[in-house]
């Protein structure tokens, strides 16, 4: 059974089809969030540690860590802050960190300074990309986020994405790195804007896992993208994907209705023993005004519950297309 494992300094989760869906936390990115990006350019972090810890207790596996506050020389600015983000929100929490950017010279900066096991976000099957970024993945020993687009783009044609999968997974071989170290992002596209999206990546993930044998995630929020009520449309689409065989998503854990699917998909996928999680999370569920749940703040994955050891506790470029 494919198992990607990553860690913070005392906190281990496994990414995998037998395990609980990963929740990885996408709020700290200030991709289309200008108070934050100006606040980090400021050299202010109350923002991230805002979300930092408001995401760990509602329930994040993991957080994504991004820093791309500017496209000017973002070589020149982007490691030292992006290490500066990542050594302030590793003091806060013991969630495994993924390392969001796509800027070398900042992934391999927070590569030296980052805790445990993190998951880099990202590579794609760009040739420049993988001469780059995979000696990073090897050396350090760590997973990789691998989006499907190359030199040509992003293919409205699954089958070529899954090509591109399969391109990155053979080149990731080749550099010693193993496929269960290799999280697949197949690249989910609005449905509001092709009507067979979903259609599309249920096909590509049950390909992905019976075929290659990967892990997978995505930027969840994506699918939702330019519709009204995108919370109603990513909440039916949580279910749907983990059926089809995702292991991870970057997303909102603050969402609770967005949780609730999560956490739900754990139970009925047997992922979640006996209800435990489920029932500690909802057991006082009380309805609030509009109907939305109020639960006590639960991890996903509870310690010792995620087939990790118990006491040790994406986004790349299709994340940064749509944020929730």
């Amino acid at each position: 059974m494919t198992r990607t494992i990553v860690a913070s300094a005392t906190r281990e989760i496994i990414i995998g089809f037998d395990q609980p869906f990963c929740v990885i936390g996408e709020r700290i990115n200030p991709t289309g969030r200008k108070k934050l990006a100006a606040e980090m350019v400021a050299g202010n972090f109350e923002t991230v540690i805002k979300d930092a810890l408001e995401q760990a207790a509602c329930g994040a596996t993991m957080l994504d860590v991004n820093a791309g506050v500017t496209a000017v020389d973002p070589n020149a600015t982007e490691p030292a802050l992006l290490v500066r983000t990542l050594e302030i929100v590793q003091g806060l929490v013991d969630l495994p960190l993924s390392i969001d950017s796509s800027v070398t010279a900042a992934i391999e900066a927070a590569l030296k300074v980052a805790k445990g096991r993190p998951l880099v976000n990202s590579v794609t099957g760009e040739e420049e990309k993988l001469e780059a970024i995979l000696p990073l993945v090897k050396k350090y020993n760590v997973p990789v986020v691998a989006i499907s687009n190359d030199e040509t783009g992003i293919s409205m044609d699954p089958d070529v994405r899954f090509a591109v999968a399969k391109k990155i997974v053979q080149r990731c071989a080749d550099f010693g790195i193993p496929a269960h170290d290799v999280v697949v992002d197949p690249l989910v596209m609005p449905i509001g804007a092709l009507g067979d999206a979903g259609r599309q990546v249920f096909a590509l993930l049950r390909r992905l896992r019976e075929e290659l044998k990967v892990n997978t995630t995505c930027g969840l929020s994506n699918i939702s993208f330019g519709l009204p009520h995108r919370h109603g449309i990513n909440a039916a689409f949580i279910p749907m994907v983990i059926g089809a065989g995702m292991t991870s998503a970057i997303m909102n854990p603050v969402r609770p209705q967005e949780m609730e699917a999560v956490r739900g998909a754990n139970v009925l996928n047997g992922t979640d023993e006996n209800c435990t999680n489920w029932i500690r999370t909802y057991k006082d569920y009380k309805p609030a005004e509009g109907g939305q749940a109020v639960a006590a703040p639960t991890a996903v994955n509870a310690p010792g519950e995620n087939g990790g050891n118990g006491g040790r506790r994406r986004g790349g470029r299709e994340a940064r297309m749509a944020r929730g």
